[in-house]
């Protein structure tokens, strides 16, 4: 069994290249980013929180839709481009943050999972999903998207979404799955 991913592989990452996954360039991250946020059943949200932010790609087109967005990461030259990114959005917060550990303790009606959980192994996943039902109320979204091909990761993009799903208090109201990735949105009901 395979245990959270270690916060060096990140910095490590970002190292060796601005942006290592190509978010800012990549076809495959253009077309899931217009696909998350299109997904959004709300034109506006009051208070977001995006951990992983990465450089801010996804940050960039969530923020008109936000009153205020929380944009976290724990790499501090992904946080240097991501505040760069979004200098003009006085909505957004980018932040220094490794979750669960410095979950904020804001009440959010948004909260993205945006390529972050499959690096937890179940139980801290777990620890990550109780910060989410915390700091969430009825009518909340939680939206999450995963890569699903092969990785060495403690998780899978579809075993980190059916983690998810096993949370009571939320409703699954849209799953997308395409060989590439599983979006899934889920609405708090409780």
């Amino acid at each position: 069994m395979k245990i959270s991913t270690d916060r060096q592989y990140f910095h490590k990452l970002y190292a060796v290249a601005d942006d290592p996954w190509s978010f800012a360039s990549s076809a495959y991250e253009r077309r899931k980013y217009a696909l998350t946020v299109d997904t959004l059943p709300r034109v506006r949200y009051l208070s977001a929180f995006e951990p992983g932010c990465s450089i801010g790609v996804l940050t960039e087109l969530l923020a008109p839709r936000c009153d205020s967005l929380l944009a976290t990461d724990i790499v501090p030259s992904a946080l240097d481009q991501a505040t760069k990114r979004l200098e003009d959005y006085k909505n957004v917060l980018v932040e220094y943050r490794a979750i669960p550990e410095s979950w904020p303790d804001e009440t959010f009606d948004l909260i993205v999972l945006s390529e972050v959980a499959y690096y937890f192994d179940t139980s801290s996943l777990r620890d990550v999903l109780e910060h989410v039902e915390r700091s969430t109320s009825q009518g909340a979204h939680v939206i999450a998207v995963h890569w699903r091909g092969e990785t060495d990761y403690p998780l899978t993009g579809d075993d980190a979404h059916a983690l998810i799903d096993e949370i009571r208090s939320l409703r699954n109201v849209v799953h997308h799955v395409e060989d590439a990735f599983v979006l899934d949105l889920w609405e708090r009901v409780t």
